[in-house]
């Protein structure tokens, strides 16, 4: 038998160049400005979540326009755009973390920033696949559901 030698595994060196720091701070850059879009659209979903629950509160009459939204209410639609703005706010938050922690890295060094920019990456990309899984799952079950019904008469 043969002796094999375990190989120890070498720490991996990785080479940033300039032009990879240039992409870097320019993902930044993009990353901050969709961030603060995406806060500002969260602000207004939040202040017409409160809005458009008040103004059906205030006309009744105004529950029939909303089509399928009248059967949850005004609560209810205030709940619905409340979620919707959570679902623009944090993602925005996590490009915004991104667009801060990789700036920092990329302008002083700092491989701690660069790391934690990178997670916060993670973290969003993580957030949109189960949200796709989510919605995924969401349109077959209704197709099944369609189908098992007989379809739409």
């Amino acid at each position: 038998m043969e002796d094999f030698e375990k190989e120890v595994p070498q720490e991996v060196k990785l080479i940033v160049t300039e032009e990879m720091r240039s992409y870097f701070y320019d993902m930044n850059k993009w990353a901050r400005f969709l961030s603060v879009v995406g806060f500002v659209i969260s602000a207004f979903l939040t202040l017409g979540s409160f809005g458009i629950g008040a103004a059906v509160t205030a006309n009744p009459g105004m529950l029939n326009q909303l089509g399928p939204l009248a059967g949850i209410g005004a609560t209810g639609i205030t709940i619905f755009y409340l979620l919707l703005a959570l679902f623009f706010f944090y993602p925005s938050l996590l490009l915004f973390r991104f667009s801060t922690k990789g700036k920092q890295g990329i302008l002083f060094g700092d491989q701690e920033n660069l790391n934690d920019a990178i997670a916060h990456v993670k973290s969003l990309f993580k957030f949109w696949g189960i949200l796709t899984i989510i919605f995924i799952a969401s349109y077959f079950l209704l197709l099944l559901a369609v189908l098992a019904g007989g379809g739409i008469k």
